[in-house]
């Protein structure tokens, strides 16, 4: 199974396995809860999907790479103490706390979060002191004596022998008492992701035009070279603030994350191709409603190009969705809050800029909070970040001194929504926009649902969260338009299907 379909069977299983009866105790007793196994390729997740999970059901969260740990840091250190046994005294060696048991009595007291998961990785490498001890643990949830915390869940993970040449295989007794779920690298499964995570466009246009790269490890004569998700995505990040400080982008960068000398130079070499597109149609101008004239050579053009066009759109619309959805947040957040501070408190001028300022700074104290204990996502801070920024706004630039405090505030809020609502109304011009662009410019008579070229831009806008949370929420009328034109096409090519069988 690909990696969206592992999230769902671990997030199914821990869901299951901290369920409860009436009576409080657990549907299946801990014993009975078998630590889950992801088998596959390094690169393609697997932690990231432990933090999606443990954010979306507010649970713990404690990571460890076990090829990092030695016999002692998991079971703990030897200590001699006295004890008494049929009346005399012996010296007996017990244990300090093991460093990962404790790791998750401490994560539980910072956050007061008693259940989460445990997620060890590269559980299969672990050093030959070691691999005993951790066999115990998978089977009866203990490093020496000391006993993972009921409520803790245990995932781990591991590559393949050809990943990983330290690997060692488990027997059958152990695998008999785990959950083992086999992971492959998807592209199409983590394009949704990345289109999420705004993973760069010329990265995505690049891999949809060669699928073949978006994974990669091979062995010649001069070794090992490879390329994984975790390297496309990482790489996104430094070409993102690489273009925000004005450095270029080449080979010697892109070799710094795509270990792999033919596919690093070949991104190069379509990055550059990339930006020259965007710079030779206009991108901004497009979803602006001014198309290029000469639309006979774009629609000559290879196949290629046509992609990386399709792709400059929807990366531009795909980052004003993304924006949509951080605004409608951040909105929601500050409305609570004035709302709450109009509601309680009225007139009082003290008290609503003293409310406002200990909210901003209890705020950003417990986001601090969550962040050090990995209970909060990287979107979810932001947005409270900027929730903070925000309100320390409002404080500054509005006297909160005589008058009614809480219009004034209403009438700052109000600025800030009436501002959002005309990015909305800009941003579903814009998608009209790219949709009568690609109309006049492939445009397919002969086709119910218009051009190859727009059912490949309706795809990618159909399978992208922000995109769908957009017309959801906003609506767009040509989106309906050529959503249903397609519908329409997919039942007319089935029913063809169906007549051609029955004809045979």
């Amino acid at each position: 199974m690909n990696i969206d379909e592992a999230k769902v069977e671990v997030k199914n299983a821990v869901r299951a396995y901290l369920e409860k009866d009436e009576v409080g105790q657990y549907e299946i007793p801990v014993e009975r809860q078998r630590p889950i196994l992801l088998m596959g390729p390094p690169g393609i997740g697997k932690t990231a999907v432990m933090e999606q999970i443990a954010h979306e059901l507010g649970i713990g969260l404690v990571s460890y790479t076990i090829t990092h740990h030695t016999r002692q840091s998991a079971i703990g250190l030897p200590k001699i103490t006295e004890k008494s046994f049929g009346g005399k005294e012996y010296s007996v060696t017990e244990y300090t706390m093991s460093e990962i048991i404790g790791a998750v009595y401490e994560q539980i007291e910072k956050s007061g979060v008693k259940e989460g998961i445990l997620f060890l990785d590269e559980i299969n490498c672990v050093s030959e002191t070691l691999a005993p001890t951790m066999l115990q643990f998978l089977q009866y949830k203990t490093f020496g004596s000391h006993k993972l915390p009921e409520g803790y869940i245990i995932v781990t993970a591991g590559n393949p022998p050809q990943y990983n040449k330290s690997v060692r295989d488990f027997d059958i007794v152990t695998l008999d008492r785990v959950r083992q779920i086999n992971i492959e690298e998807d592209f199409e499964a983590w394009k949704d992701y990345a289109y999420k995570a705004g993973v760069h466009g010329s990265i995505l246009a690049y891999l949809e035009i060669k699928k073949d790269n978006f994974y990669n490890i091979s062995t010649d004569v001069n070794g090992r070279s490879f390329v994984t998700a975790r390297g496309w995505e990482d790489l996104s990040r430094i070409i993102k603030v690489y273009e925000k400080l004005g450095i270029g982008v080449d080979e010697n960068l892109t070799a710094q994350y795509l270990q792999n000398k033919e596919i690093a130079r070949d991104f190069a070499t379509y990055y550059e191709l990339y930006r020259r597109y965007n710079e030779l149609y206009k991108i901004p101008d497009i979803l602006e409603g001014r198309f290029p004239e000469d639309k006979e050579t774009l629609r000559k053009g290879s196949f290629d190009e046509k992609l990386s066009i399709i792709g400059l759109l929807s990366d531009k619309l795909m980052e004003e969705f993304r924006d949509y959805a951080q605004d409608e947040a951040v909105q929601k957040e500050l409305f609570e809050i004035i709302k709450v501070a109009g509601n309680a408190l009225g007139n009082d001028t003290d008290s609503v800029r003293e409310y406002l300022e200990n909210t901003a700074s209890s705020m950003e104290k417990e986001t601090e909070n969550q962040l050090s204990i990995g209970m909060i996502s990287r979107e979810d801070e932001r947005i409270k970040r900027l929730t903070v920024s925000y309100l320390r706004e409002l404080l500054e630039k509005t006297s909160l001194s005589d008058g009614d405090q809480f219009e004034e505030a209403k009438k700052w809020f109000k600025e800030r929504e009436d501002a959002r609502q005309a990015r909305i109304v800009e941003t579903g011009r814009h998608l009209t926009n790219s949709f009568e662009f690609l109309e006049q410019t492939f445009g397919d008579k002969e086709s119910l649902s218009g051009s190859q070229e727009m059912v490949i831009f309706l795809t990618e806008l159909s399978s992208a969260y922000h995109s769908l949370k957009f017309v959801r929420e906003t609506g767009n009328d040509a989106y309906y338009k050529y959503n249903k034109l397609l519908l329409l096409n997919d039942r007319k090519q089935e029913l063809k299907d169906i007549v051609k069988e029955l004809v045979l």
